[in-house]
């Protein structure tokens, strides 16, 4: 039985309460959940679940625990308690780590604006990240870029979802900017994230709903990374 991503359409949902499917290695498997699972760079939520006996277990990550992407493990601190198949238990997320990275992911999508070049990885981290690009040659100015991601987020563009079928993506390649982190596949459709007036591409990770709520956000490093590869990071705050 697949886990209902509750986190792709509500981002802001910071607990729920959920039957525990299975208990094995990789962790506990529930019915839904507010927990993002690692994958796109993204790492994986921390926070508490909540047991039948309202004893709070405290939960290191979550993943996906199967190949085909449709079931999450959370994974329980070593020592933790776990629950019995068929439990209801109440999973929270530690929400101020969540929104950094919301901030973080949704201020990368307008690092790709403002640099229209092959993504070839990234990274989240709570309150900064990165992005490589496949540029052929240097000279790019972090107080330029600076510059021009300050202008985006203070447009006050909103940012939402929604999908379009595999079909649809398969007609229209050029809105995946990534080259090795392909989209979410296999249920026949692709959610694809929106910042009013600035950018469209597929993405299943989280986000903040307009891009006033990414405040200040700064270039920090630039590394050269291979003949075509630079690095750049930002910073929020």
């Amino acid at each position: 039985m697949p886990t209902a991503l509750l986190f792709r359409d509500d981002a802001y949902a910071t607990a729920t309460p959920a039957t525990v499917l299975a208990v094995g290695d990789t962790g506990i498997v529930l019915d839904r959940t507010v927990f993002y699972a690692m994958g796109g760079g993204q790492p994986g939520d921390v926070g508490t679940m909540t047991l039948a006996d309202g004893c709070a277990q405290a939960l290191t990550n979550a993943v996906w625990s199967d190949e085909a992407k449709t079931e999450i493990a959370h994974v329980l601190a070593p020592g933790a308690t776990a629950p019995m198949i068929g439990e209801t238990v109440l999973v929270s997320l530690d929400w101020p780590r969540r929104y950094a990275r919301m901030k973080v992911h949704s201020a990368l999508h307008l690092l790709s604006v403002a640099l229209p070049y092959p993504v070839t990885g990234g990274s989240i981290g709570d309150g900064e990240g990165r992005l490589d690009f496949d540029i052929p040659d240097g000279g790019l100015d972090k107080d330029a870029i600076t510059a021009t991601l300050r202008d985006m987020v203070a447009r006050n563009a909103d940012i939402s979802e929604r999908w379009i079928t595999d079909e649809e993506l398969d007609a229209n390649p050029a809105l995946v900017k990534t080259m090795k982190v392909k989209p979410p596949r296999g249920s026949g459709r692709v959610r694809l994230v929106e910042i009013a007036g600035l950018d469209l591409q597929p993405c299943g990770g989280t986000h903040v709903r307009n891009t006033a709520e990414i405040g200040p956000v700064s270039v920090s490093q630039i590394e050269k990374k291979g003949k075509q590869n630079r690095r750049v990071r930002i910073i929020l705050g």
